[in-house]
Parts: C-alpha cells; structure tokens; sequence
C-alpha cells in the first residue's frame, strides 16, 4: 500500500509489479502518478513533473493561452 499525494487515499500497488519511471494512475481519484522510488515505493504526480520537465529539446514548455480570433482582427 502507498498514499496517493494528491488525495491521500491508500493505493494498491505490488512493488514487484511496477518500476521506477512506471506512472500509474489513483483508484479512489484518478489522478496519473509517477513512480519515483521503488524501495520503499514512492510516487509523485505525474502532471506536476511534466510541467516542469524539459522537452527533448531541452527546453520547458509553457502553456499557451488560446486567444479569441476574433480580437485579433479588432
């Protein structure tokens, strides 16, 4: 059993079944999770490290903000 990070919960997991790098997602929230330590079992929220993860570039993707087309012909 591990904690969920996002919502507390207990989680099911078989140690034996799951690697370091795996993401797995929340029974009682579904929130996708990152294994980060297999001994013991740690996990980290999977959306949190792609934000600030860098693309295969390098570089660190910032979201973009969806603009009406509108306003730009105004």
């Amino acid at each position: 059993m591990v904690t969920c990070p996002a919502c507390q919960g207990n989680i099911d997991v078989d140690e034996e079944d799951v690697d370091e790098g795996d993401t797995i997602s929340c029974d009682e929230c579904g929130a996708a999770l990152k294994v980060i330590g297999i001994a013991p079992l740690e996990l980290e929220s999977a959306e949190e490290e792609d934000e600030d993860e860098p693309d295969e570039d390098g570089f660190i993707e910032e979201e973009e903000e969806e603009e009406d087309a509108d306003e730009d012909w105004k």
